[in-house]
């Protein structure tokens, strides 16, 4: 065993106690962790607010350092980066002097061809130390875009998916270790179907089954997938009803509240936990019940 695997990992803050709390002090550097989530849960929510908080020393939970973030489907959110570094700033004005949105580096991605070539450049930039702070935190946001056209379900694409899967997978961690990182990937999830458990009859991880949106769900890109992260990560939104408008008797009238949820589903450093989280302009905060 090598000695330097017996050292405490880094932790990246998540910018909220209690959201820290639940995944043992934050994100682990030297590691690759998976966000699941169906869309508007607030995958992207809390990538945005780890790229902000990687800028804080690490007696703050930071990594003083910048971020690579990889998008693949819409637009990078520009604007949405923008309103949660003002507040951002203003909360930790003795520590951030300069505009926080210069130390994120973004960058498309539309396929997962295109990302493999890619990988060499990127290890090229993380270890040119070129930016102003160091490079810590990569994000790729999300990682079942660059699969999604390209595959069939014949038994040659499952097999070439595959491989890519392990190819990719393979290499960021690989980057993971050497420069001791935090690699974060978003994950879409598809209606379940069927009656049993897990995934193709196989549980993975601490939860027998996933549900958002009163639907039951599994993580895109199936069984090979999963096993090529680290630590799963699963968001879920239900809306609950909490009263009625006026007394109305109509379905309109139903007060509806949404209620997220982070749940641990495998980590090889956490027991089972989950923490309640609400999204605001402000960012994302844990919600202690």
């Amino acid at each position: 065993m090598n000695p330097s695997n017996l050292l405490p990992t880094q932790n990246l803050t998540l910018g909220c106690p209690l959201l820290d709390r639940c995944l043992g002090g934050g994100i682990p550097c030297n590691s690759l962790t998976e966000l699941v989530a169906e869309s508007s849960c607030g995958k992207t929510q809390f990538c945005l607010q780890l790229t902000l908080f990687a800028q804080l020393p690490p007696s703050h939970g930071g990594l003083s350092a910048s971020s690579l973030y990889l998008h693949t489907e819409f637009p990078f959110p520009f604007r949405r980066l923008r309103h949660l570094s003002h507040s951002f700033r203003s909360s930790h004005a003795n520590l951030i002097l300069s505009n926080p949105c210069e130390d994120v580096y973004v960058q498309a991605v539309h396929d997962a061809h295109q990302l493999l070539d890619i990988m060499p450049k990127i290890e090229c930039f993380v270890a040119s130390k070129k930016t102003r702070l160091p490079v810590r935190l990569i994000v790729i946001d999300s990682i079942a875009a660059l699969f999604r056209s390209e595959f069939g379900n014949n038994p040659l694409d499952l097999k070439r998916r595959s491989f890519l899967f392990f190819e990719i997978s393979g290499m960021l961690k690989l980057l993971a270790r050497k420069y001791s990182l935090a690699v974060v990937v978003t994950n879409q999830v598809v209606d379940f179907m069927g009656e049993v458990e897990g995934i193709n009859g196989m549980r993975v991880g601490n939860l027998s089954s996933l549900h958002s949106s009163g639907r039951r769900v599994c993580p895109a890109l199936g069984l090979a997938w999963s096993h090529c992260v680290n630590s799963r990560l699963f968001l879920s939104r239900n809306e609950e009803i909490v009263g009625r408008e006026n007394d109305g008797l109509e379905d309109d009238d139903l007060c509806r509240q949404t209620r997220r949820r982070l749940d641990v589903v495998f980590a090889p450093h956490l027991p089972p936990s989950s923490c309640e989280f609400v999204i605001t302009k402000q960012g994302v905060f844990g919600v202690d019940r």
